[in-house]
């Protein structure tokens, strides 16, 4: 298939055909890399439990195996997999739609780097409203050390009987605070790569795979400090709040930078960073790669059928 055809799918099999390769993309992204995301989280933890403190992603994975159980690492997988195919469906479908149409009015027949970061920004939207609460707050609570949370359903009912039905998204534009940057920078990175790596814009999984985790990597390090104050929102830090005198919950992105500059200072903004970066170079490389696979092998099918 020419790369012509693979880039100007048709219109009316175009969104389905996104919406699958997202859905199986983002899957495929959380899964694999969730034992790293869970390190990332106890790594941003600002006042760590002494048998929680690590100094690297492998020890820190290490460990919670030895002394938690082979299965810890992935406790919280299963609610972050029942989000991701929804939210990033409609990700991937937002992003591509929203691309051709602003790539037109700004630059008809080219590659916007303004019409990929727009496109990326709004994308997040969608995508944040869904997985908001099962990623930023169920998912995090279930990764903290010493975590009172032992399943899914037990933390969405103890947190809807404590804190209310708003405490799942008490930490959305918080969220869309750090995503919208990240996925700016994430796509215009991802589109700048392709443009040089793959010009001809054809199916070329090598170039997918590269230009995925350096956008990935990019992004994470970039947006490290939004994360930590992200991280301590959802997961409401008791022995962190409780230093600072704070009673009730922690709301609001100011008062996280706050809490964090607090705590830990301008190294408190960074913490975790390696693993964040870890986590996101394979993780923006498989959701890329896997979601340009299916987006080819979908729209050869609808090729076909129509030849």
């Amino acid at each position: 298939m020419e790369g012509e055809e693979y880039e100007s799918l048709p219109s009316g099999a175009a969104l389905g055909t996104h919406m699958v390769a997202g859905a199986v993309a983002g899957i495929m992204e959380h899964t694999v890399m969730y034992p790293v995301d869970s390190v990332k989280t106890r790594m941003q933890s600002l006042q760590p439990d002494p048998k929680a403190q690590y100094r690297s992603v492998y020890g820190a994975l290490k460990k919670m195996v030895q002394t938690e159980g082979f299965w810890r690492p992935l406790r919280g997988v299963n609610v972050t997999m029942l989000g991701a195919g929804p939210a990033h469906a409609m990700y991937f479908a937002c992003y591509e739609k929203m691309k051709k149409s602003l790539s037109d009015i700004f630059q008809l027949g080219g590659n916007s780097h303004l019409a990929n970061g727009i496109a990326g920004s709004v994308a997040t939207l969608l995508h944040d409203a869904v997985m908001n609460p099962a990623e930023a707050v169920v998912k995090q609570r279930l990764q903290m050390f010493n975590s009172p949370y032992t399943s899914v359903l037990g933390c969405v009912r103890t947190v809807r009987r404590t804190e209310g039905f708003g405490a799942f998204y008490r930490s959305y534009t918080t969220q869309l605070t750090m995503n919208v940057p990240f996925q700016a920078i994430h796509f215009i990175t991802y589109e700048f790569l392709q443009e040089h790596l793959n010009p001809q814009r054809q199916y070329n999984p090598r170039s997918h795979i590269v230009a995925g985790a350096v956008a990935g990597a990019v992004a994470a390090a970039a947006t490290t400090p939004l994360d930590v104050c992200k991280t301590l929102l959802n997961t409401q830090e008791n022995v962190a709040l409780s230093s600072l005198n704070i009673r009730g919950q922690l709301s609001g992105m100011a008062n996280a930078f706050s809490s964090v500059y607090q705590l830990g200072g301008l190294p408190g903004f960074f913490r975790g960073v390696q693993a964040r970066v870890i986590y996101q170079m394979p993780s923006t490389a498989i959701s890329w790669s896997v979601y340009e696979f299916f987006k080819y092998f979908l729209s050869k099918r609808v090729l076909e059928k129509k030849a």
